[in-house]
């Protein structure tokens, strides 16, 4: 069992940054591969970003790829996503989750524990 929480979100101006956060409870972090999720109103729940326990494998989606990066700090049981150059559209609740094993789905269906989400909205 683990517990996701996120953190960080907020309102930013387009061109901004933001450091979105996610600790987790399981003294087993290390061994879980990670990801962030979107979800924009109206819209489904989208794939953003993973990286697998071992760092090995990190994914972007395209319309993140080159402004974002996913980075996590096992010895604090926390995983990062930095997001550069924001834009309007990348406003959304932002989820991250976690898995077991060393894939990195691109769908929310491959992940088993989620947080509540936390908002980001970009003004223009």
């Amino acid at each position: 069992q683990v517990q996701l929480v996120e953190s960080g979100g907020g309102l930013v101006q387009a061109g901004g940054s933001l450091r979105l956060s996610c600790a987790g409870s399981a003294r087993t972090f290390s061994t879980y591969t990670m990801g962030w999720f979107r979800q924009a109103p109206g819209k489904e729940r989208e794939f953003v970003a993973g990286r697998s326990w071992s760092g090995v494998t990190t994914y972007y989606s395209d319309s993140v790829k080159g402004r974002s990066t996913i980075s996590r700090d096992n010895a604090k049981n926390t995983v990062y996503l930095q997001m550069n150059s924001l834009k309007p559209e990348d406003t959304a609740v932002y989820y991250c989750a976690a898995k077991s094993g060393s894939t990195v789905p691109t769908t929310s269906s491959g992940y088993i524990y989620w947080g509540q989400g936390t908002q980001v909205t970009v003004s223009s």
